[in-house]
């Protein structure tokens, strides 16, 4: 494993893709796949569940749902238990709220 590595490959639609972790805005879980989000709107789907996933992602990845991973970075703003990440708005599971507050207050001003 590279340490300190900024991007991933994933397999979609018969190719490999490479995504860099900055990039990702929500990773959502279909079941067995997961549907990655991208700063720049695009939409990639691939088999793997969120479980497996969240233990190869750097720290900045948190998951904030059963559905749902949020790379903390590209977190726009956070109200009435929702996280606002690009175009997309998303409810924060009342088990992932604790974890979620504790991490973006190490990142408060």
């Amino acid at each position: 494993m590279i340490e300190n590595r900024t991007f991933a490959f994933i397999r979609t639609d018969k190719k490999l893709v490479k995504l860099f972790f900055k990039d990702i805005n929500v990773i959502k879980g279909l079941g067995n796949y997961v549907e990655v989000h991208t700063i720049d709107h695009k939409r990639y789907i691939y088999y793997k569940t969120l479980k497996d996933l969240i233990e190869t992602l750097p720290e900045e990845f948190m998951r904030v749902h059963n559905s749902y991973i949020v790379n903390l970075t590209n977190i726009e703003s956070f109200e009435d238990n929702h996280l606002i990440c690009g175009e997309l708005k998303i409810t924060v599971a009342k088990s992932y709220k604790e974890c979620l507050h504790s991490a973006l207050g190490k990142m408060m001003l």
